[in-house]
């Protein structure tokens, strides 16, 4: 086995191409962000990303990305952002996780979201957790027909509130592709502003999350396309989502809405007409990601495995990563485990984001005045 390392930018053609092919030979690998598109956006703004690439007899057969970070820490590439992870390798082949390591340089190797059917991992993985999807077959007839037949429990109760945000706001009009980049800005406000309320990290607040979103906006490839989808009501939008598709995945990622139009259950209404509308481009398969959510649950047909934990090799570095990071993985683990604890937890958080956004808007108020600049500036968070 002979690994190279390289830095995403630096893959030709050629390794682009057998990337893809590994990814076409198997159904695991088949998630977007498994593309090196993904991979070649992440390093554009975080120069620590690199590639490792395994070959046998001289051909590229498989792929690792991964970042590393200082004294031979590394994780998965864009680890907390990305829903898959994963060695890309074609059929058959096997790896020893240290001699790869060791190749990389690293002492330490982070996943969360990885594949769980990489069996030489298998030693290292701390936990695994379901990871809900959709199974979408293509359609004939209305939205609401499809709907009917394929969600008949939901199917009610979504097309009554559907009918009456027409009635309220306007007509309905659902764009599965929308190229508009003021959109994409509308998304990223409102999903600031509810990281903030929900007391929960603000990607948004990441200059270079902010820049790679738009970046794989702009990506238009067939192993990778930047999709944002928009449902509007009559001239105004009422839900955005942005996430990347492959050949045969479409993967949900960012999902927002107008928080006044919250009763209506907008966001619902987003992902029940993107599994239409994916179904309709011949995707086959929408992946929610890891989380325990509600609507994950109503929707999805079934569940693939995830898995977190570390690789190591004995090395120092690695003994006190583990001894760090495992103890706050376990309570993370154990409060979204147990509703009991969790909805404690979440009450806890938007008490905190409530504060927090309360203050900012006070203070916007006493910069800006107590006009409607002002009051602009507290809502969208600029």
């Amino acid at each position: 086995m002979d690994i190279t390392i390289h830095r995403p930018q630096e893959l030709d053609g050629a390794l682009r191409k057998a990337w893809h092919e590994a990814m076409d030979e198997s159904p695991l690998y088949a998630n977007p962000f498994l593309a090196p598109e993904f991979t070649v956006g992440v390093a554009l703004h975080r120069p620590s990303a690199r590639v490792a690439v395994l070959r046998e007899g001289g051909e590229a057969v498989g792929f690792l990305p991964y970042e590393r970070g200082p004294l031979g820490v590394g994780k998965a590439i864009a680890l907390g952002l990305s829903d898959c992870q994963a060695l890309v390798h074609r059929p058959g082949l096997s790896w020893e996780p240290r001699q790869l390591l060791r190749a990389c340089g690293l002492a330490v190797f982070e996943f969360d979201h990885l594949v769980a059917e990489q069996e030489p991992f298998g030693r290292f993985v701390t936990g695994t957790f379901a990871s809900p999807v959709v199974d979408l077959g293509p359609s004939e007839g209305t939205y609401a027909e499809w709907l009917r037949a394929t969600y008949p429990g939901l199917a009610k109760t979504t097309l009554k509130k559907e009918r009456r945000l027409a009635r309220d706001v306007g007509e309905l009009r659902f764009v599965y592709d929308e190229r508009d980049p003021a959109m994409l800005r509308q998304l990223m406000d409102w999903k600031s502003a509810q990281y903030r309320r929900t007391g929960r990290m603000d990607r948004f607040a990441k200059p270079w999350i902010v820049a790679l979103v738009q970046d794989l906006f702009q990506v238009r490839e067939e192993h990778f396309t930047g999709v944002m989808s928009v449902l509007y009501a009559g001239d105004r939008p009422v839900a955005v989502h942005f996430g990347p598709a492959s050949r045969t995945v479409f993967a949900a990622w960012f999902t927002t809405y107008d928080p006044d139009l919250h009763y209506y259950s907008p966001g619902l209404m987003m992902h029940l007409r993107m599994a239409e509308a994916a179904g309709r481009q011949g995707l086959a398969v929408m992946d929610f990601g890891r989380g325990d959510k509600t609507y994950k649950d109503w929707l999805k047909t079934r569940e693939l495995r995830v898995a977190e934990g570390f690789a190591t090799r004995p090395h120092p570095v690695a003994a006190a990563l583990r001894m760090w990071r495992r103890p706050v993985r376990g309570l993370r683990n154990t409060v979204n485990a147990h509703p009991s604890l969790r909805a404690p937890a979440d009450r806890l958080l938007k008490t905190a984001g409530s504060l927090r956004t309360t203050g900012r808007a006070s203070a916007s108020g006493r910069a800006g005045g107590s006009g409607r600049a002002g009051e602009a500036a507290a809502r969208t968070g600029r």
